[in-house]
């Protein structure tokens, strides 16, 4: 994790302890930091576009490295008196009274009124030769994110998800020369109608290696020996959302293993929020801004209630009753 950064701090207790420093964490942040709240902020510096060289899709900062916008992101909060502390969460668990605990891997413990989960997730990739070497960069997942930068060149799609075939359909957006690969996802008629008629080429067989040149893709070789040659391969990763830290404290999931949350980011825990990629794959960066800064105005504005409910109790205490 580069930028400002204290991990020598000796305060353990927040308003708000936030689990993960990007765009949704560190925007979340921001606007908890300026309502006047103790933030923290928990990152191991290890965000999920960092293979990428450029941002896109994301207003006043199309084209920037995600790494420039993460470092600017935190000279900001830093300014506004949030801390950021390089490290890994190990668990989350529930405060003897109000507040969660949040446990450090190495044996540090920090306590928080509340906790925003902004943790992101993990992109499972096929075991292919050459492919790991070239993600993100000759190898992406996202049309919006890196679509522009390869229109009108050949792109090649592998099937290894359920929604490959959609993905193969959305890239002839950007080129008239897209090949679909079933690999291990074959498609069904219907499926290759569709392709056929938006002009979606299928190359059968599965895949053997990526071949490079000078160090960029040059092309996809098949198994029975055949080449596509292609400026870059796109496919659907399977994700999954790096949730652990809230393991055991009963947050509700939906069908697919994610956690459940309103609007807001509110999970089914009070207390509990989870903002970005960790609940939504969908998410861009952008996206996550957002979501980070929804969920700080409605857990300010949660946490204000509370403190007027203390501070109400405490004036009754003292006060006589209302005569009538």
């Amino acid at each position: 994790m580069t930028g400002a950064i204290n991990s020598t701090t000796d305060r353990t207790s927040y308003d708000v302890i936030v689990i993960g420093g990007g765009a949704g964490g560190l925007n979340a942040a921001l606007v908890l930091s300026r309502a006047r709240r103790s933030v923290a902020v928990i990152d191991a510096g290890e965000p999920r576009n960092a293979p990428s060289a450029h941002m896109h899709s994301f207003l006043s900062r199309d084209g920037v490295p995600p790494l420039t916008v993460l470092e600017t992101g935190r000279a900001e909060i830093s300014r506004y008196g949030a801390v950021l502390i390089n490290g890994q969460v190990d668990q989350v668990d529930a405060g003897e009274a109000d507040g969660y605990l949040v446990r450090l891997v190495g044996g540090a413990t920090l306590d928080a009124r509340h906790v925003v989960l902004a943790t992101g997730l993990r992109d499972e990739l096929p075991d292919i030769p050459g492919l790991r070497a070239l993600w993100g960069k000759d190898v992406l997942f996202c049309p919006y994110c890196h679509g522009y930068e390869v229109r009108d060149q050949p792109l090649v799609v592998l099937g290894v998800h359920p929604a490959s075939a959609g993905q193969a359909l959305l890239l002839r957006q950007w080129s008239h020369d897209v090949v679909y690969v079933p690999h291990t996802q074959p498609l069904s008629d219907e499926e290759r109608e569709r392709l056929d008629a938006r002009g979606v080429k299928v190359a059968e067989g599965p895949v053997s290696c990526l071949l490079t040149k000078d160090g960029r893709l040059h092309a996809v070789e098949l198994a029975d020996g055949r080449t596509l040659e292609c400026a870059a391969v796109f496919f659907f990763p399977r994700m999954t959302p790096n949730d652990a830290p809230f393991d055991g404290l009963g947050c509700e999931k939906d069908g697919g293993g994610w956690l459940v949350t309103d609007r807001a980011g509110r999970t089914t825990r009070p207390g509990l929020w989870a903002v970005g990629n960790v609940v939504d794959p969908r998410a861009q960066a952008v996206t996550a801004a957002g979501m980070g800064a929804a969920a700080a105005f409605a857990l300010n504005h949660d946490l204000v209630d509370e403190e007027v409910e203390q501070a109400l109790a405490a004036y009754r205490s003292v006060s006589p009753a209302p005569t009538t």
